[in-house]
């Protein structure tokens, strides 16, 4: 009884506090042409930023998943705003990737074509998805070949937003590029650098978790097997066996000056990698992909986050590279794998007591890449911003009462939960 009490209590400040995120965000829109929407980075920005990753496209996820917690329509009509500001920017976006470009704009019209009717939405979601197969090369979109801003994360988003053939076309040339190594294969990150990156942003694993994803769903073995040569290379390199799972950021170590050899986050360490490997078990059904999660997770857990043990250490509380995207993990561990509360709850109250919070509402600063000074400016995204966090609370929330486990709009580079329908 007291772990329920205990529950119910911290489920019930976490959506004060998403309530709080939400105002923030909502106030922090600017009008657009046509009466759409636009986030800035910044509230300090003067233009808005339509990318996923930074700017429009990330609130719209939250906004849905708001519309179904709350059950107010106004986040649903936000939404819709959001959507228009969207459809007006996508022939002027100059990149084409999920997280910073037209393919992620994209994925979310689709998402408002299915979840509120919106058919200029998905007539929107049409044109940008014919752009971005228009500017292909024959082996690329630009510098950048992984999952946030190259081949991999199109092939995701397009695979989500109904077109199997484009995603096809966008993991193919990982089959010709790919680079053997003695225990599989790895890809170069981006065009003229020496070292290769092994995570899922943009590493290896996001390749992986494309190849894997597209394979499986296009019947297309020699992706999966791609795939799975992939990840063995990455598994070769774990240092925290048998019963844990770390591997270094880079080989040979990328921006050694800025970036930390190891990391544990959604982007670059265990919490990502994790995600990987869970997708990988729904792919092939082999549970050696489980016990690789499993041991993810007993690395993330005993890491010492959320605390900040030292400057660089763990200083972000975003979804990407950091406590909310590892809020993401325990929660789906709570809807799979059974897992106590307890580790979400110290997530849950560390994301509160960093909070900044006045009549605005509540928001969250970070520090990355340990500049001077610290405290960097809050920002509105998915990834760095309040969109990720408030969404990663409200679902925390709804599993905490016995609710659906899956999201409003799952992004596509985080395997889906099993749920009941609402």
């Amino acid at each position: 009884m007291t772990a329920a009490r205990d529950t119910a209590a911290v489920a019930g400040e976490a959506e004060a506090l998403a309530a709080a995120g939400l105002r923030w965000l909502t106030g922090s829109a600017r009008e657009t042409t046509a009466g759409g929407l636009g986030w800035p980075n910044r509230r300090s920005d003067s233009d808005v930023a339509p990318a996923f990753y930074s700017g429009t496209a990330g609130q719209v996820p939250v906004l849905l998943e708001a519309w179904r917690h709350f059950g107010d329509d106004s986040y649903a009509d936000t939404a819709l705003r959001a959507g228009r500001g969207l459809a007006d920017a996508v022939a002027g976006v100059d990149d084409d990737s999920l997280y910073f470009g037209r393919t992620g704009m994209a994925l979310v019209l689709r998402e408002l074509q299915e979840a509120l009717g919106d058919q200029a939405a998905g007539a929107a979601a049409d044109r940008a998805l014919a752009v971005v197969r228009s500017r292909f090369d024959g082996t690329r979109w630009g510098v950048l070949f992984e999952l946030m801003g190259g081949n991999a994360g199109i092939g995701l988003g397009a695979l989500a937003a109904g077109d199997p053939e484009l995603a096809v076309l966008a993991v193919e040339p990982y089959l010709r590029t790919a680079e053997p190594t003695p225990a599989g294969v790895q890809w170069p990150h981006r065009t003229g650098v020496e070292s290769r990156l092994h995570h899922v942003s943009h590493g290896t694993l996001g390749i992986v978790l494309a190849l894997a994803r597209v394979g499986g769903a296009t019947g297309r073995t020699d992706l999966v097997e791609l795939a799975l040569a992939g990840a063995a290379d990455v598994v070769a390199r774990d240092r925290a066996g048998p019963v844990g799972f770390l591997v270094p950021h880079s080989t040979p170590q990328y921006r050694p000056d800025v970036v930390d050899p190891v990391s544990y986050g959604w982007c670059h360490g265990p919490a990502g990698d994790a995600q990987a490997f869970r997708l990988l078990r729904d792919v092939t059904a082999d549970p050696v992909w489980t016990d690789l999660a499993d041991r993810c997770w007993h690395t993330v857990t005993r890491s010492g986050l959320p605390q900040r043990l030292r400057p660089g250490f763990w200083d972000n509380n975003g979804r990407c590279c950091g406590t909310a995207g590892v809020l993401a993990l325990a929660c789906d561990r709570i809807a799979e794998r059974q897992d106590p509360y307890e580790f979400a709850h110290v997530l849950v109250a560390d994301l509160a007591a960093r909070a900044i919070r006045d009549e605005d509402g509540a928001r969250w600063s970070n520090v990355q890449h340990r500049p001077v000074p610290g405290d960097l400016e809050p920002r509105t995204g998915w990834a760095m911003g309040n969109a990720g966090v408030v969404r990663e609370l409200l679902r925390f929330v709804r599993l905490s009462r016995g609710g659906d486990p899956r999201y409003a709009v799952a992004w596509p580079d985080q395997p889906p939960v099993p749920g009941t329908p609402t």
